[in-house]
């Protein structure tokens, strides 16, 4: 009987993003703030990935990693903050049911992907640390491809089998998302059909996708400070710890965030703070690493510093000319 009176009902095409519409007042403000925040974003992150093709010191494994994770902070962060620009601009909060559906297939994948690239980049940093001897052998660039194409790879497969399965979900009413973004959860709940399964594959594929890298990532860091400990002099520590503290850093807030917003409880009072983790690790966490791998790495900076140092040359030139 159930089913027949969700199949007799109209099927839902538009959903809606609430996003921050509880504060009309503020959408200009919020507009301008987001498209500084994207455009700083993709701009620090283009930056890295120049400098990590440009600079032929920085042609190492832990620099191809660092390339691949600006490379996708610039993706992830496309995935979001040019749809909530243009709804805070245009008030319109609408988007159709396929292309939240294309949303969520693109931001799981992406975000299964960097755990993977996180865990590939400590598992670097461990072998850089713990096995030096060894380290050019084990890190070469074959391996080093392997670890990044099967970081995306993982992610694709991820979400794919996700999307497969909501994709057999029938929306009839009601059509409010609470979010700033297609989040899994939420999509799933404004189903009129049986989400049982579904929620169950969600929860299976979090735990296998997300689960081993940081388990992985852990692991690494807990051998790295285990070694950095047994180094007898200041000096030697100092420097071990400094060529991976850029990467514990993201490590932390990434993991920090998505795992305190995963952890709340589901209550309506909370819904607001889940809003504001879930921006902390979708749009500042992009944001901010540029800025930590760059303010707190000797070797970026002067891969920066010789940069604008080229470009002033070439821009003295052009002007005797």
């Amino acid at each position: 009987m159930a089913d027949t009176d969700w199949r007799n009902q109209t099927t839902v095409t538009q959903l809606i993003l609430l996003g921050f519409g509880d504060l009309p007042h503020l959408q200009i403000l919020l507009f301008l703030l987001f498209l500084v925040i994207y455009m700083a974003t993709v701009a620090g992150n283009t930056l890295i990935v120049v400098l990590v093709v440009t600079g032929q010191h920085l042609h190492t494994p832990m620099y191809f990693f660092l390339g691949n994770l600006s490379y996708f902070e610039i993706c992830y962060t496309s995935t979001f903050l040019p749809r909530l620009l243009s709804s805070l601009l245009t008030r319109d909060r609408t988007i159709s049911v396929s292309g939240c559906i294309t949303q969520l297939y693109f931001s799981g994948s992406l975000a299964a992907t960097e755990c993977y690239l996180l865990a590939a980049m400590s598992y670097d940093r461990y072998l850089a640390i713990c096995k030096p001897l060894h380290y050019s052998t084990l890190m070469n660039n074959r391996f080093r491809l392997q670890l990044a194409a099967g970081s995306w790879l993982n992610g694709c497969l991820a979400s794919t089998v996700l999307i497969l399965f909501i994709l057999q979900l029938t929306f009839c009413g009601p059509n409010e998302i609470d979010h700033f973004y297609c989040d899994p959860i939420p999509l799933m709940e404004l189903s009129c059909s049986d989400t049982h399964l579904s929620m169950l594959v969600d929860f299976i594929i979090i735990s296998v996708f997300t689960l081993p890298p940081f388990l992985l990532t852990l692991m690494s860091y807990v051998f790295i400070l285990g070694s950095i400990l047994r180094i007898p002099s200041t000096t030697g520590r100092q420097k071990a710890l400094s060529t991976c503290s850029s990467h514990l850093t993201v490590v932390t807030i990434f993991y920090g965030t998505i795992m305190t917003v995963h952890m709340l409880p589901k209550r309506d009072t909370l819904r607001d703070l889940k809003k504001v983790l879930s921006f902390c690790f979708t749009v500042l966490t992009p944001l901010v690493n540029p800025l930590i791998y760059s303010l707190r790495n000797r070797e970026v900076k002067e891969a920066l510093s010789k940069a604008v140092s080229k470009c002033s040359f070439h821009q003295k030139n052009m002007q005797r000319l």
